[in-house]
Parts: C-alpha cells; structure tokens; sequence
C-alpha cells in the first residue's frame, strides 16, 4: 500500500489549521497528517492536535527551514505539501495524487484558479507571474504558477532535494530543482480562495519578492554559471569598449594617447571580461559534475509503483 504524507508547515494559523487537517483526512483517508509548528504563540499546536493531526516543532524561522526539516524527518512513498491558511481546495488532492502516480511524476503542482480578486490579490498575481516568466526564461517553459503552496511529491524527488532555502523563496528552490534535473512534472488547475476571517497572510508582499528574485539570480549564478558570468563578461567587455573607443581613435589620428587614466580603465574592463568568461567555462564543468552527482541521487531511489495506489 502506497505511504502518503502530508506536510502541512504552519506559524500562527490557529484559525484555520483545524480545517486544514479535517479537510485533508476526509479527502486522503489513508495518508498521516504532519503539522510542523514554527514557534507560533497562537495555540496553532494545540488546534493541529486537536484536529487530530501528528505535530512537530522546528524553532528555526523561515518556511524553508520548515521544509527541510519535514523531509528529513518524514519517510513515506507520496508527499503533499500544503499551506496551513486554507486558501486551497482539499477535495483536489486525491486528483493531485492520482496523477502523480498514474504518469509516473515526480511533482505536481496545484495551479491555482481563483474567482474572487481578493483571494489572489492584483499585487501578488502580478508578481507571480513576473518570477515564473523569468524563471522559465532561464530555466524552460514548463511551470506557469511557481510560487503555489499546494503541491504533492515522489519520495525520489523529497531526499534527492538538497532544501537550502530559509523562507518563502523554498517554492522557487522546489521548481528549479525539478526543472533543472528534468524531472516529468505537470500541473492540475485547483481553486483557490480567500483566507478565513481572523487569519492573516505572512507573506510581505516586497520584501519577499525580492528574496525570491535574489534566490533565481542566485540559482542562475549556481546551475547556469556560464550564462551568468558570460552576460558579465559581455557588459565588462561592451564598457571597456565604450571606455576605450575614443582613445583608440585618438590614437590612431594622432599616435598619442592623451587620456591614459581612461585607456587604463578600459583596458581593465576588458581584462576582467575575459576572467569573468574564463570562471564560466571552469564553474560550467564544476556544475555539471554536480548536476551529474544529483541526478545518480535521484535516480537511488525506486519510484512509485503507480499499479498498487490506493488514494
């Protein structure tokens, strides 16, 4: 019988944690709901267990470190990561499994479908979209909402996940992960709604977003490395070249080299392109060797075995 899971990382979502948990027993009765309390002061623990949920406790704050902590801990076949806030649709989970196991996934994703504007507010919708469209710029076209917190996993896909990220940026880490290791993924459209009365939303709409986009500049840095020092290098080279032209020129009038402070600095410029390019070549081979190393992890692990579900 297929082992499943559910993670449900939680910080002060006393209002609506209860819901959480019963709504999720109810549509997967066989999977064993974890709640992982990070340190709220509101009896978020107290409602979990109540619900009947199994609660833990990780001190470090910061989703990601709530993440990590989940999927070293918990050992199962299938497992569904979910927000604590119930803003997503529960009765969709069993669909989010089915689907992993029928086609052999490693994640799938809940995209998530909202019909009043104030669940899925203009600010985070736009800010949304504006990450996934650069991460599938870099990275492939193969996710349209990156950032959702409703999603469900192979247990091939949780412990070859190397879960370095502290906070909300966790969602960005999960979705280049599968794209970078090409992983079959796919995503399912869920509803999602507005949060309940007496719950408030954790996400700081500016201060995380720039987090997420420092974690993709630092994610290009890590898996596309020439790429990223290629594109430095060419802006080092084009200044050197805007530095150096007139001198160039100058000295080709005059065979004098009147502003030698300038040539200096262009000839700098375009020095530092060339190292800059030459860590992209040295840093690719070091990334593939990782890359390489991630994957013969991933691959450790069996797959499910999608002929004996019972979601």
């Amino acid at each position: 019988m297929i082992r499943i899971a559910v993670l449900i990382p939680c910080y002060n979502e006393s209002a609506t944690v209860g819901k959480v948990v019963t709504d999720f027993r109810s549509a997967l009765p066989s999977a064993i709901l974890y709640v992982y309390d990070n340190g709220s002061g509101d009896g978020t623990a107290a409602a979990a267990a109540t619900a009947g949920a199994e609660v833990r406790t990780e001190v470090l704050q910061g989703k990601g470190n709530v993440v990590r902590r989940m999927f070293a801990d918990i050992d199962a076949d299938i497992y569904v990561l979910v927000d604590g806030d119930d803003t997503y649709d529960a009765t969709a989970a069993p669909l989010l499994v089915n689907a992993l196991l029928k086609d052999q996934l490693d994640m799938v994703c809940g995209q998530r479908i909202a019909h009043l504007r104030a669940a899925y507010r203009a600010g985070h919708r736009f800010g949304n979209s504006l990450l996934t469209g650069l991460t599938n710029f870099i990275f492939g076209q193969r996710v349209s909402d990156m950032l959702t917190g409703f999603r469900v996993f192979s247990r091939r896909f949780v412990k070859s996940f190397p879960a370095l990220a502290v906070g909300f940026e966790t969602e960005t880490e999960l979705t280049i992960h599968a794209l970078e290791l090409r992983m079959p993924i796919a995503e399912i459209p869920t509803n999602y709604k507005e949060r309940p009365e007496g719950s408030a939303s954790k996400l700081r709409t500016y201060a995380d977003g720039m987090r997420i986009l420092s974690t993709i500049v630092l994610l290009l840095k890590e898996e596309r490395p020439l790429l990223f020092f290629g594109v430095g290098g060419l802006l080092l080279f084009a200044t050197g070249l805007l530095l150096g032209g007139p001198v160039i020129a100058e000295y080709w009038r005059t065979q004098l080299v009147p502003r030698l402070p300038t040539a200096v600095l262009a000839t700098g410029f375009v020095i530092l392109s060339f190292l800059s390019l030459t860590c992209g070549f040295i840093l690719d081979s070091v990334s593939r060797g990782r890359k390489e190393v991630k994957r013969l992890a991933y691959l450790a692990l069996p797959a499910v075995d999608g002929q004996s579900a019972d979601a």
